[in-house]
């Protein structure tokens, strides 16, 4: 049986931090079982606690944030694992891809995200070219993660293998992503499901086993054919992560704009949008303009 979700945070959670035990506070007896269910709520959430989902068969949310209010929003909403995707590209700054993100950027929105203190597990985006070296891959996470991350991820497998290694051997915890890489679109002319074919079938397989051998502790699977990334999620020992990949990995993953209709000009066939943002806030600042007669 799956363990009810630890995740939802108590309302008026203090923003001060940690406070050192005082005399004789070093052992917390509870009798209030609610009172230990919120403090425990409050834990951070690491590596360990998402790998441990994919154990106990539970879904694992994910949802993208590029900024201070949103982070806040999704982690008072109970997600797990929030992302400061390089997607911010297009969804924030207007680009037509991800390909014009810089670190800058990168570390600009990682800071904003990181200043609401998420519970929840701060992943950050090396951008396009940032981890072609080794040393640019280790040097290039290890701004990401004074910007506040928690983690890095990188999209390849088996062709940034030292890279990866590197980063992890450096104390980084280390996403992989396989399937649609959206840093290669233009080389790939557009975005492209992966693993119909059996060679990409195959390298999928092999990228995924690298990555988990180097230990990464997760795997985004983006538009990978879904019998693929069911028997990726089968196989693997770390938790997949899909994004239009089916319903059979470990988790999903989103962009946050998509999912609540904020960027009305483009949405993805795999996204079911829940809510009309845009439409939402056309009609109140229409009706605010309106009222001012």
């Amino acid at each position: 049986m799956t363990n009810p979700s630890p995740f939802p945070l108590p309302a008026g959670r203090g923003e001060g931090g940690p406070r050192k035990a005082g005399p004789g506070e070093g052992i917390l007896v509870c009798a209030n079982p609610s009172l230990h269910e919120n403090t425990m709520s409050q834990i951070k959430i690491t590596v360990e606690t998402i790998r441990a989902m994919k154990s106990r068969g539970e879904k694992i949310a994910a949802l993208t944030a590029y900024d201070f209010p949103m982070t806040k929003l999704l982690d008072e909403a109970g997600i797990p694992f929030i992302h400061v995707g390089d997607s911010l590209g297009m969804v924030v700054l207007g680009y037509p891809d991800t390909t014009h993100v810089t670190m800058a950027d990168m570390e600009h929105h990682t800071r904003a995200a990181a200043r609401a203190r998420p519970r929840a597990l701060l992943a950050a985006d090396l951008p396009y070219r940032s981890y072609e070296t080794v040393k640019d891959a280790v040097a290039n996470a290890r701004r990401l993660v004074a910007a506040g991350a928690d983690v890095v991820k990188a999209e390849g497998g088996r062709s940034i293998i030292e890279q990866v290694r590197a980063i992890i051997a450096a104390g980084i915890p280390y996403c992989g992503h396989l399937g649609m890489q959206p840093q290669h679109v233009i080389e790939e002319g557009g975005y492209h499901v992966k693993g119909k074919k059996e060679a990409e079938h195959q390298a999928l397989l092999d990228d995924a086993q690298a990555l988990a051998g180097a230990g990464a502790f997760a795997l985004v699977l983006e538009i990978v054919t879904p019998p693929v990334a069911k028997e990726l999620t089968t196989a693997l020992p770390i938790p997949t992560i899909g994004i239009g990949s089916g319903d059979d990995c470990d988790g999903q993953i989103l962009v946050t704009s998509d999912l609540i209709g904020m960027f009305p000009w483009f949405t993805p066939r795999f996204v079911k949008p829940r809510m009309n943002c845009a439409a939402e806030i056309k009609a109140a600042v229409t009706a605010w303009k309106n009222s001012l007669v």
